[in-house]
């Protein structure tokens, strides 16, 4: 079993001069769910190298057992400061892909045409796409046929009234339950900041950080 993931290179938060990237939690807690099961995780990004760690998800607040194991896991630290670039990666020997979140991905991997490439590569193969939080910002180009691929499709992802809560509406530069609903895809939500998750043929969406884990269970189900 071998999954691909793929994290931001991105950590600018718009022009606010504060810095972003990939939420911790959100890469910890799918990344050891996958490697308790057997898988064999690919970390990959734009850039390569080390992806930026969002500094709000790195505070002692926001640690949880995943990140607190990370912190003491020499390979996981060393498999993550040396991603492979999205242009060396095909979907070729991998059985599913997933993206976690933060910030981040709203500039980088929404608009990435190698992520693009990859997506509709894994959904033309019928493998299980995984994304949660902001993450389900990568479904913003790719196409299944010559629809959105997300179009018909129950969806979930980081709520308009979550955006609002975190002051970051007028930051970023799309909203992802719009851009979700815009692309035709069916949005459900739970409450904000719980956790809710949905699968609807092979795609896996999580709402927010508490539902990472969730979200990788499920896509583990579709394996």
């Amino acid at each position: 079993m071998k999954i691909l993931m793929i994290l931001t290179s991105h950590d600018e938060l718009g022009d606010t001069g504060e810095k972003t990237g990939f939420w911790l939690e959100e890469f910890a807690a799918p990344y050891y769910t996958l490697k308790d099961a057997g898988a064999e995780v690919t970390l990959a990004s734009p850039k390569g190298g080390q992806p930026p760690i969002d500094p709000k998800s790195d505070t002692d607040d926001a640690q949880t057992e995943a990140t607190k194991r990370f912190k003491s896991d020499d390979d996981a630290q060393a498999a993550l400061a040396s991603t492979k670039t999205l242009d060396d990666i095909t979907a070729e020997g991998f059985d599913a892909i997933f993206y976690p979140g933060g910030h981040g991905p709203l500039w980088d991997l929404a608009e990435d045409a190698n992520s693009i490439r990859l997506i509709e590569d894994f959904a033309e193969r019928d493998l299980p796409i995984g994304a949660v939080c902001h993450a389900p910002a990568v479904f913003k180009h790719p196409k299944l046929g010559t629809k959105p691929l997300v179009a018909g499709k129950k969806v979930t992802g980081f709520t308009n009234t979550e955006e609002e809560g975190v002051g970051l509406t007028d930051v970023v530069p799309f909203l992802v339950e719009d851009m979700l609903k815009q692309n035709g895809g069916v949005y459900i939500k739970g409450d904000d900041w719980a956790s809710f998750v949905t699968t609807d043929g092979k795609l896996v969406t999580g709402q927010n950080p508490a539902s990472s884990e969730e979200a990788a269970k499920a896509l583990l189900e579709l394996l």
